[in-house]
């Protein structure tokens, strides 16, 4: 019995021991899950903090004056702290340069600034309080001055010169400049608001705004937000459902092209002792521009036109076709030395532009085509600031600028002596003369414009040069060559036009087509020596003309007239609107 309740005694502990360890592990399980709720609660706050933390950094740029620049901060991408002195606004040379004018420099020879910008080019010195725009003085209150040893300009005088609006706002200390070819919109906010310094509630309070403020529209609702610019200069985000009563202060202005589609355009050559063709009753399929050579600059430096009587017709004839005419003004005559000397005086490119712009107003001509070939390497610099100064000048008259250049293949006088990236930044349009690969001073027989070779030089105007294919016009010959080789080695050649080559290829000479070329070729003996001629017709012309859709080029200008077959035209507009 009293071992029986032994028995009992020990089941009883044994029982009330497992039950104590069963309650001391489920405490033990439920600290655990405690523990881990409060540590998922911690590392969602930290990383709650982590991801909202940024939006409420302060990014504001203290303790200089801030510049806002068609609403957006630049401030910290300042070269230069602006100068605020005597109600006027400063800014660096260095800084204009970087915001508006990539090309602004200054001219020793006159000891001014001279900053070109759209349709405006203009002079500022340090002396007289004289802004020169686009040839007109005007006055101003201020002059460029020295800082430090850095040059800056006054910019709230030079609102006419980049077509800006400028405004300070001296209870944030900052300048808002606002070009007016940008559309802007305005609007009223509906409520007292908050502008947050990114799109969403959890993010810093830029500025508050009261019932009635006006904001400037920088992008409308995204995702319900509005970015926008206070009256104060502060950029931020405001929900777009608080914006009422919305106003266009201006419409985005955008230019029309003169040329709509690909262009289809030829030289018309005459020299100087000649007169204009008279092309009366002529009419050329799918041309769309024409540029006769009327002017050009001669042995003596001086700008000589040889329009006249015909010349005038032929402008009349060429606008009632429809056809836009841009004539040539040359260098060629003139010759390399006192081309040199007109480009490196700054007097004189002005002379010039002046001269340019007169007979285009005169003659109501459509543009321009500058064909300056055969000059000095380190003349690079002073042809590109000639175009620089002459295309705002022909854009304000309504007028474009294209300009000729070689292929890019390492001749000084005739090919470095280009700036291809900058010449296709600033002229409306930059033509390639694609052809004389093989040209008169070759002492090796060859090709005037095989296919490959065109292609190639184009693959680098485009890659190396970076100018924008649709700025491109691809100059194609309308003539070829005929090569003599004799038996001592020598070589020389004469020029055969296109509509004449099947009377230069004797009876029974077969023709052989090169792929790569995409051209016929000939070779024969005569007189005991060698005929070669790589063969420009209608096929040859098709190919390189397919060029243009190939690669987005603007169009094709072909040199020149009169040596083309009559069919020519037809296989240029089908293979340019492809």
């Amino acid at each position: 019995m009293e071992a029986k309740d032994n028995q009992n005694i020990n089941n009883n502990k044994k029982g009330k021991r497992i039950k104590q360890e069963k309650n001391e592990t489920k405490k033990s399980f439920f600290s655990t899950i405690k523990r881990l709720i409060i540590v998922v609660i911690l590392l969602g706050i930290v990383i709650f903090v982590l991801n909202t933390s940024k939006y409420y950094v302060k990014d504001d740029i203290t303790g200089t004056t801030n510049l806002i620049i068609n609403n957006r901060n630049v401030t910290s991408r300042l070269k230069e702290n602006l100068i605020l002195r005597d109600n006027d606004i400063y800014i660096s040379l260095k800084d204009l340069r970087n915001f508006f004018d990539n090309y602004i420099y200054e001219e020793e020879q006159i000891n001014k600034i001279i900053t070109t910008y759209n349709k405006k080019v203009a002079t500022i010195g340090y002396e007289e309080e004289l802004i020169n725009i686009n040839g007109s003085d005007k006055k101003i209150s201020a002059t460029a001055i020295k800082e430090n040893d850095e040059t800056f300009l006054p910019i709230s005088e030079m609102t006419d010169v980049y077509d800006i609006e400028i405004e300070y706002i001296e209870s944030t200390d900052t300048v808002t400049i606002d070009s007016l070819e940008r559309g802007q919109v305005k609007a009223a906010v509906s409520k007292n608001t908050s502008v947050k310094n990114y799109s969403r509630i959890l993010s810093r309070t830029v500025e508050k705004l009261q019932k009635g403020d006006m904001v400037i529209i920088i992008s409308d609702n995204e995702n319900g937000w509005s970015k926008v610019r206070t009256e104060n200069g502060k950029i931020g985000f405001v929900k777009t459902n608080n914006l009422v009563n919305k106003i266009t202060i201006r419409e985005e202005l955008q230019e029309e092209p003169q040329i709509s589609g690909k262009i289809n355009m030829f030289w018309d050559y005459y020299s100087e002792y000649a007169s204009a063709p008279n092309r009366e009753g002529e009419q050329i399929e799918g041309v769309n521009v024409v540029s006769p050579s009327f002017f050009y600059i001669d042995s003596k430096g001086n700008f000589e036109e040889k329009v006249g009587k015909s010349g005038k017709q032929y402008i009349e004839w060429a606008h009632d076709n429809g056809y836009k005419v841009w004539p040539m003004v040359s260098n060629s005559e003139a010759g390399i030395k006192v081309t040199s000397n007109i480009l490196n005086d700054y007097e004189a490119r002005q002379k010039l532009i002046e001269n340019i712009i007169n007979v285009s107003v005169e003659y109501k001509l459509d543009g321009i085509n500058i064909d300056f070939e055969n000059m000095y390497e380190k003349d690079k610099d002073v042809f590109s600031r000639f175009i620089i100064e002459l295309v705002p000048r022909m854009k304000e008259i309504g007028m474009v600028t294209s300009v000729d250049v070689t292929a890019p293949d390492g001749s000084p006088n005739w090919s470095l002596c280009y700036d291809r990236n900058l010449l296709g930044n600033v002229a409306d349009y930059l033509i390639f003369m694609a052809y004389d690969q093989y040209g008169n001073s070759s002492t090796k027989a060859g090709t005037t414009a095989g296919y490959n070779w065109v292609e190639t030089n184009l693959k680098k105007f485009i890659q190396t040069y970076e100018v924008e294919s649709e700025k491109i016009i691809l100059g194609i010959p309308f003539y070829t060559r005929i090569w003599t080789e004799t038996t001592d080695g020598s070589v020389s050649s004469k020029v055969v036009n296109m509509k004449d080559v099947e009377s230069n290829i004797p009876e029974g000479v077969e023709k052989t087509w090169d792929e790569e070329l995409k051209q016929y070729y000939i070779e024969y003996t005569s007189k005991s020596t060698t005929k070669k001629m790589w063969i420009e017709d209608l096929e040859s012309i098709a190919a390189k003309v397919s060029l243009v859709s190939k690669y987005n080029l603007a169009g094709v200008s072909a040199w020149e007239k009169d040596r083309e077959l009559d069919e020519t035209w037809a296989v240029i507009e089908q293979e340019i609107n492809k």
